[in-house]
Order: C-alpha cells, then sequence, then structure tokens
C-alpha cells in the first residue's frame, strides 16, 4: 500500500513538473509561408513591397527571438526560395531590408542556417 501512495505521489509532481515546464515556442514551415506569402509577387517581379508582406516579415522576425526559432525560420525561408526559383535573388535578399528589418542572416539559397545564432 505504501508503494501505491508512493507511485500515485511521483505521477503527481512529475504531472506538476511538467505542466509548469515552459513550453517551447516551435514555428512551422507552414506558418512561415502564411507570413512570406504577400512577398511572392514582390519578389518575382519587384515594384513597391506590400504591406501586407512587410507585416508577414516584422512577425517572423518578432516570434524568431531565439536561436533554434532563427535556424528553425531560416531553414524555411531557403526552402521556399529554393522551391520557388522565378524569385528574384537580389530582391530575397534585400526583403528584411525593405520592410525595415535587420536579420542576422542574409535569405539566400546558399545560406547555411546551422551558423546562426
Amino acid at each position: 500500500m505504501a508503494s501505491s501512495i508512493a507511485l500515485k505521489l511521483t505521477c503527481v509532481v512529475l504531472m506538476c513538473m511538467v505542466a509548469g515546464a515552459p513550453l517551447a515556442q516551435a514555428i512551422t514551415c507552414g506558418q512561415v509561408a502564411t507570413n512570406v506569402a504577400p512577398c511572392v509577387s514582390y519578389l518575382r517581379s519587384g515594384g513597391t513591397v506590400p504591406t501586407a508582406c512587410c507585416n508577414g516579415v516584422k512577425s517572423l522576425n518578432s516570434a524568431a527571438s531565439d536561436t533554434a526559432t532563427r535556424q528553425a525560420v531560416c531553414r524555411c525561408l531557403v526552402s521556399a526560395a529554393t522551391n520557388m526559383g522565378s524569385l528574384n535573388p537580389t530582391l530575397v535578399s534585400g526583403l528584411p531590408s525593405a520592410c525595415g528589418v535587420s536579420l542576422p542572416f542574409k535569405i539566400s539559397t546558399s545560406t547555411n542556417c546551422n551558423n546562426i545564432k
């Protein structure tokens, strides 16, 4: 009986530890794609950067508050830039600056996201 109470107490303590632990704020490539979707026409042909595009870029920049998230966003952006071959590489790499955002990495198909801190 004592071991049953100890087991139940251990389970309750573990549940409290799990419930009290901070949850990781993971970001998905789907979320990244949603944020940069308004940018696609600009990244193909130039012109004026849409406000919705810059709002998405700023949102991603705010969400990428730690190394793991910055690397995840980078990987999603590099993958998107690679898969959408018709994008203008100069416009892609200059997008953050055009939106008034400073990124710790260049958006390019050659960016090594593992080097981002």
